[in-house]
């Protein structure tokens, strides 16, 4: 049959062998590993009932990919943001659930297109003492607070730099502590993380948000250039995923259950800050 049919035979082999090859591509890891930050609700946060599983918007997204494709994804606690983001880095994490583009993790990992969340990065304020407000320019001769190293994109961190008065802090809550005792003006953060943090504090009510955003970063999956799950057939059916999520509007609704799944677990301040 052989000497009869050689070419047959070849193209039989050959495709006996593609088959195979994406079969074991897309069952090579059945199980995948993520990380995040874990101080980053309604993104993401350590699971109250489970400390060592992370929880939020991301982990939901997550979730629902690992069904539609048929593996497992845990999203686990590895330590705080610079520990998780070595964790993936070295590959001993297959995932960060979540991540600005930045060039330095390009060096490490691949980012997955498109991003599934945008992060409106915004002014807050005293509530009812808003100033007139437009754009980047309204910021000029006030100051502000943002977190130190915190970066809002590059062209408004240049804007920043030659023409706004900003003070770095090491925390949102001093932030916001100092906005509410008037020792500034406003605070520059996430619109989202931002209310969160409100939340815990018990400053909901007495802090605003101005309109419109400073900018808007987009959040990616990544995955390690050194994890054994990285290949062809996981990026493409992940950036599939990613772009059908972003079509049907499921991210959104992940993100408002997980401001209020947030709020639930948050226990009142026995005093809350006041002026």
């Amino acid at each position: 049959m052989y000497e009869r049919y050689p070419l047959k035979c070849l193209l039989l082999f050959a495709s006996l062998f593609l088959v195979m090859g994406w079969a074991n591509a897309a069952g090579k890891c059945e199980r995948l590993v993520a990380t995040g930050n874990p101080e980053y609700p309604p993104y993401l946060w350590r699971d109250p009932a489970n400390p060592q599983q992370l929880i939020g918007a991301n982990a939901d997204l997550l979730a629902h990919v690992a069904k539609e494709l048929g593996v497992v994804i845990d999203v686990i606690y590895t330590g705080p943001w610079s520990r998780a983001q070595e964790e993936v880095r070295t590959g001993r994490v297959d995932l960060i659930a979540g991540a600005f583009l930045t060039l330095p993790r390009l060096e490490s990992m691949d980012y997955v297109h498109p991003a599934f969340f945008y992060t409106p990065n915004v002014v807050w304020v005293r509530q009812g003492e808003a100033f007139p407000y437009s754009g980047w320019d309204d910021l000029r001769n006030r100051t502000g607070d943002t977190l130190v190293n915190n970066s809002f994109g590059q062209h408004f961190d240049a804007f920043a730099k030659a023409n706004l008065t900003l003070e770095g802090v090491s925390s949102l809550s001093q932030a916001f502590q100092k906005l509410i005792l008037k020792r500034t003006d406003y605070v520059l953060y996430e619109r989202y993380p931002g209310l969160a943090l409100a939340e815990t504090l018990g400053l909901e009510g007495q802090l605003e948000v101005l309109e419109p955003p400073i900018s808007s970063e987009g959040l990616y999956l990544t995955l390690s250039h050194n994890s054994a799950c990285n290949d062809p057939w996981l990026r493409g059916q992940l950036a599939r995923k990613m772009a059908e999520l972003a079509a049907d509007g499921m991210p959104e609704l992940w993100l408002q259950r997980n401001l209020a799944r947030w709020k639930e677990q948050q226990v009142p301040p026995a005093t809350p800050l006041t002026q």
